[in-house]
């Protein structure tokens, strides 16, 4: 059974940091890009970042750039979205989705390159 279960979101002053993870399993994970996406309340979901298969390619959103990085253990199944130096304007659910199929580099900001998604994890930033 495919899952990709988020975790480590919480409550943040501005300025602060989180990491959060993406534990997947049901599929091989070093076949797929794997990205993060958040929804604020009231707003649409949008692309935060992602990474190619073996890591090798990155994207990141322009409102994350410098600010968020993305990274992955093929090993631990496991993907992490660092998040520094967070504004309010990032409060949200986040989700971890798994790509649709198999692209050999790099990886799509847009959800519509992903099929599964996981349950999401609220962080909050507020002072």
């Amino acid at each position: 059974q495919l899952q990709l279960v988020e975790s480590g979101g919480g409550l943040v002053q501005p300025g602060g940091s989180l990491r959060l993870s993406c534990v997947v399993s049901g599929f091989t994970m070093d076949n797929y890009a794997i990205g993060w996406f958040r929804q604020a309340p009231g707003k649409e979901r949008e692309e935060v970042s992602c990474i190619s298969r073996v890591g090798g390619s990155i994207g990141h959103a322009e409102s994350v750039k410098g600010r968020f990085t993305i990274s992955r253990d093929n090993a631990k199944n496991t993907v992490y979205l660092q998040m520094n130096s967070l504004k309010p304007e990032d409060t949200g659910i986040y989700y971890c989705a798994k790509a649709k199929g198999f692209r050999l580099f790099g990886c799509v900001l847009s959800s519509n390159d992903f099929d599964a998604w996981g349950q999401g994890t609220q962080v909050t930033v507020s002072s």
